[in-house]
């Protein structure tokens, strides 16, 4: 009997009865006043072979269960330090809940040989991809972070042969959020891209499973968004460089679920509750959807059959689909933090359900990594996260519109909001942020003398002539004399941004107080120098010369709180 079987089964002894030999390396079953075998120092090294390849590439060897940051045994390298390893709380490790997006759930119960069978087994559930020099090496640093959460649409799985069945498939980045954490973690946004967002998707390298690296060359022109995984061989760092490339945000973290994940994870909580204004029927006859109005408990493949329909809404469209997506994982979060925290065999059936569906970057993946992200994101209150959708208007290129592209008045400032760790809620008593305050001290110093700035001026999303606009204003209102129009930019930028060398500071300090740059348009550069000019790129977010680039404090968009019940009553 395995130790997972021996803490579930009926009339067994507890869990923390069960104990491993470390001669043996079998759980035994600890008698009543027997002396508990010592842990070992050095755990067994174990290698699993992957059962076949994935949509996330091929699995790792699984780190030792008990490093709670999953860094390499004792007896290989580590890093200039190792992290004492600290003693389980029974309180705090079981109100661990690891969510994003409201689709993972993750516990570490310490103490045991249950728990240790529990953390091996959560390891070995979960696949990563080596994404490159794309995203972060660390968990959480200090500041601000952003993981997108990718839903794949693989269809591969029993069941689901409705929503058309591709075996060996990768699949393509269906539903995604991006995630943003603000810095003093008072608050998170998590914005949904709809899949038919016309966008670029810049070139990419990605890593081959013989450690080679391989460019996947980018997009011509502007194609659908959920091209940018799955297509040609790309890999989630491809989607993770467009979204960095849309937003103008560094992305931290990759996590993708497939189709499966929604009917385990709905499973594993006991069901979603949804309400209805309406009754709810798939009537392409893809599904057996029939909902009424209402109440109504949704799990396995009905949650999922939910959540992919887009008959009977309003417009039939994948906006409509989004908008009810979001309001599940606010219902799901709810239950999860509401009526799984207290029970540690939710929690793990949570988290057993979860892992298996889940890949990652290499950087948190481990369950101890995984843990670590999840002690910070539920510091987090519900009714301070934001689900939208990214603001969008109907594709102007097609006579009869069916793909859409970024409001070019709200998305900036969305992405804007965001990149200045801009809440989009009223927190309390927030904290000072460090990331924040680093920025803002690039405007505090000496200014050099306008005549002394150089600067070439360059329109990357502004309107059709700002750059010549700009070029004249400085140079015969505001004495810049030594700045030069260099037409459009090589590629579009999310905002306006200003490059420059280290010993250009004070000229850049200069140039941002004439033309009304924030402290977040500040981009210095790790090269020294400072012989050629500095590069102001003008963005979306840039009207006119003179006028003053500022973040907004809010911006008006459809918005929903994660504590907001989609059941009255």
């Amino acid at each position: 009997m395995d130790a997972q079987s021996r803490g579930r089964a009926e009339g067994a002894v507890p869990a923390d009865q069960w104990v491993l030999n470390p001669q043996t390396g079998e759980y035994e079953l600890r008698l009543e006043g027997a002396v508990r075998p010592p842990t070992p120092s050095v755990p067994r090294q174990r290698t699993r072979q992957a059962p076949g390849p994935r949509p996330g590439g091929p699995r790792e060897t699984d780190p030792d269960p008990r490093d709670r940051d999953g860094d390499p045994a004792p007896d290989g390298p580590r890093d200039s330090h190792r992290r004492t390893r600290r003693q389980p709380k029974r309180s705090g490790r079981r109100n661990a809940l690891m969510w994003t997006g409201g689709v993972m759930g993750l516990v570490l119960v310490g103490g045991s040989a249950f728990a240790y069978y529990w953390w091996d087994r959560l390891g070995g559930n979960i696949d990563t991809v080596d994404i490159g020099d794309v995203g972060s090496d660390t968990v959480l640093g200090d500041g601000p972070a952003n993981i997108l959460v990718i839903g794949n649409d693989v269809r591969t799985g029993k069941g689901n042969e409705a929503y058309g069945n591709r075996d060996n498939v990768t699949g393509h980045a269906d539903t995604t959020l991006l995630f943003h954490v603000a810095g003093d973690r008072s608050n998170a946004t998590g914005v949904s891209i709809p899949r038919d967002l016309m966008t670029e998707i810049p070139d990419c390298e990605t890593r081959q499973s013989d450690g080679s690296t391989e460019t996947v060359p980018g997009s011509q022109g502007t194609t659908r968004f959920n091209e940018s995984y799955g297509v040609e061989g790309r890999d989630p760092g491809c989607t993770m460089r467009t979204v960095e490339q849309l937003t103008g945000l560094d992305v931290d973290h990759f996590m993708m679920f497939d189709f499966n994940a929604v009917k385990t994870l709905s499973t594993a909580v006991g069901g979603v509750e949804v309400c209805l204004e309406q009754p709810l029927k798939d009537t392409s006859g893809g599904t057996k959807l029939d909902l009424p109005a209402g109440k109504s408990t949704l799990q396995g493949e009905e949650a999922l059959s939910f959540l992919r329909n887009r008959h009977g809404l309003k417009n039939e469209s994948d906006l409509d689909r989004i908008g009810m997506q979001q309001k599940f994982v606010a219902s799901m979060l709810r239950r999860l933090k509401e009526d799984t925290l207290g029970s540690p065999t939710k929690m793990l059936d949570v988290a057993d359900a979860a892992t298996k569906s889940l890949t990652v970057d290499k950087a948190i993946g481990s369950p101890g990594k995984l843990l670590t992200l999840a002690e910070e994101l539920g510091k987090i209150d519900l009714k301070n996260i934001t689900l939208m959708t990214l603001p969008v208007v109907d594709n102007p290129a097609e006579p009869k519109p069916v793909t859409v592209v970024p409001d070019p008045a709200k998305a900036p400032q969305v992405f804007s909001m965001l990149q200045d760790d801009v809440s989009f809620t009223e927190v309390k008593k927030q904290k000072k942020k460090k990331a924040k305050d680093k920025q803002d001290a690039l405007l505090k110093g000496a200014r050099a003398e306008a005549s002394a700035v150089r600067v070439d001026v360059l329109n990357g999303g502004g309107p059709q002539g700002a750059a010549g606009e700009t070029v004249t204003w400085l140079q015969n209102s505001q004495g810049v004399s030594r700045s030069a129009n260099q037409g459009n930019a090589p590629a579009k930028v999310s905002r306006t941004q200003l490059v420059y060398a280290p010993g250009q500071a004070d000229q850049a300090r200069k140039l941002a107080d004439l033309t009304g740059l924030p402290a977040a348009a500040m981009k210095p550069t790790a090269e020294a120098g400072g012989d050629g000019p500095m590069t102001l790129t003008l963005g979306p977010d840039f009207t006119r010369a003179g006028v003053p680039i500022a973040t907004p404090k809010k911006v008006d968009v459809p918005q929903s709180r994660a504590d907001e019940k989609m059941c009255k009553g």
